[in-house]
């Protein structure tokens, strides 16, 4: 055991990370009930909702769905499918602009809601500790559930029992450090029985000893919550974790390293340290699937920013639109806003509201573009004050980083560790300079993978090439070797008609 686990344990369990910044919280919905969203007219459901590949639908135009039917089948290993949230009609299907910092489209399947409350559900298990945890797996899979803090990485691949790096840690994310945002934090005030019955399920898929949820101490309502539930549904070996307020202390390897005192290597997983880390509304999900089986139709968004008349924390089905959404908080006019996706450090300005909201969405800020504009400061000459490099989580050295991917020296950047960036926005908050550092690093991102995909054609063209190439000297060579054959045997024939 190395010192600083040692340091780690002797400290109380928690220790902390480097970098981070304190950043004005504004959650001002943090005490507002999460409240049901009335159905929009039209839903419109994007069939790739997740990390991975899209889903291929398996409805048609015309076709009456029901709520939690599935819609469109997941054709690759790393996908979700995707369910009806509403009962309805399918109007239409085709592509329809996402929310997506490119602002293309994808393949959506538009349904008109008939307000009926008809609904497919699988069998609940409410005996899910008599099952086997692949069974259990599959139904996390089958019900289309994804890591719900933002990554939307398809949950039961996680959840997969590795022999070789067992899980001893299960780590709940009820952090939520990004300004604004309290969906996980209404979540474990209202539903803390349901995130601790999601909590064992999970822990009992990858066989965890310990459980731990962490929760920044700027929520101790959500704290107290948590821990009365634990201690109603009394699980052994776990326990709820109030963290100092620090951004971005809900990262998941920033977590892991608070948490447990290990650091995941670069280019590794949680799991190759003993430690898997879910959002406490995947939980939530997961609950929901294996006892009711309930499949990922909505989620719980948070409505806020200065142009909002009523903000709060609202329920909403998958394919509502952002228009519709704000106008239902008291946001029709639009023309002077601007709507952030997201948290406003990580978060994506939405090119267009005519978006439809997905699993991705944890938060809409929308803000009176004058203020924005007034925020903004025009990019200066870096003066190499190393404060972005002092609050980097990850021990990047962004100015340098910037640097390359500015001079399109990608390779460079490569080196220089750049997919280690986790795109916090650290750097740029702290930038006396106002270099957009982030957007600088995700173009450069955008640019390698660009050439990464270019030099695997050129590999998979050399290699095809080359296979053609032995394909035509094997006929070859086995076209001499028949004609060979051919000249023996005639030889043979004459030689035989000869001595007759």
């Amino acid at each position: 055991m190395g010192l600083k686990r040692i340091w780690h344990r002797l400290s109380g369990g928690v220790g902390g990370f480097h970098g981070g910044v304190d950043v004005p919280q504004n959650k001002r919905t943090a005490d507002r009930p999460i409240e049901q969203l009335p159905l929009s007219p039209v839903l419109i459901v994007p069939v790739k909702q997740h990390i991975g590949e899209a889903c291929a639908p398996l409805v048609k135009v015309g076709d009456y769905v029901r709520r939690g039917q599935k819609i469109a089948q997941a054709e690759g290993y790393l996908a979700a499918p995707v369910h009806a949230p509403a009962a309805g009609k399918v109007v239409k299907i085709e592509e329809h602009r996402i929310i997506h910092p490119s602002g293309l489209g994808l393949p959506c399947i538009f349904i008109e809601p008939d307000g009926s409350d008809a609904a497919e559900t699988l069998t609940p298990w409410p005996d899910w500790a008599e099952r086997d945890p692949g069974e259990l797996r599959e139904r996390v899979r089958m019900c289309g559930i994804v890591g719900l803090g933002g990554a939307v990485f398809p949950t039961f691949i996680k959840l997969v029992r590795d022999q070789h790096h067992p899980i001893e840690t299960i780590i709940l994310n009820g952090v939520e450090c990004e300004p604004y945002l309290t969906t996980d934090h209404r979540l474990m005030v209202e539903q803390a029985d349901e995130i601790v019955a999601g909590l064992a399920v999970l822990r009992y898929m990858v066989g965890a000893r310990e459980a731990v949820v962490a929760i920044e101490d700027n929520k101790p309502d959500a704290i107290e919550a948590v821990r009365a539930a634990l201690a109603r549904a009394k699980l052994t070996h776990a326990r709820v974790v109030g963290l100092p307020t620090r951004y971005p202390q809900g990262s998941e390897k920033q977590l892991i390293e608070t948490i447990t005192g290990r650091q995941v290597p670069a280019g590794r997983l949680p799991m190759h340290v003993g430690v898997l880390c879910q959002n406490v509304a995947t939980a939530r999900a997961v609950y929901r699937a294996v006892c009711h089986g309930e499949p990922l139709t909505e989620r719980v968004i948070t409505v806020s920013g200065d142009a909002v008349p009523n903000p709060g924390n609202v329920r909403v089905p998958f394919g509502t639109p952002v228009r519709f959404l704000l106008a239902e908080r008291g946001l029709t006019d639009i023309d002077e806003v601007c709507v952030i996706h997201g948290g406003p450090m990580m978060g994506e300005y939405l090119r267009s509201v005519d978006v439809p909201v997905a699993k991705a969405s944890n938060g809409l800020l929308a803000f009176h573009s004058e203020r924005v504009f007034s925020l903004r400061q025009q990019e200066q000459p870096c003066i190499r004050c190393g404060h972005c490099g002092e609050v980097c989580p990850v021990n990047l050295v962004p100015n340098l980083l910037a640097d390359h991917c500015r001079n399109d020296a990608f390779e460079r950047a490569e080196q220089y560790q750049l997919f280690d960036c986790i795109e916090c926005g650290c750097c740029s908050y702290v930038c006396p300079a106002s270099i957009p550092l982030v957007h600088y690093f995700r173009y450069g991102k955008g640019q390698l993978a660009k050439i990464r995909r270019a030099e695997q054609f050129a590999e998979e063209s050399r290699m095809r090439s080359e296979a053609r190439e032995r394909r035509l000297e094997r006929e070859k060579q086995k076209k001499a070797a028949r004609r060979q054959r051919a000249k023996q045997l005639a030889r043979k024939t004459d030689d035989a008609g000869g001595a007759d």
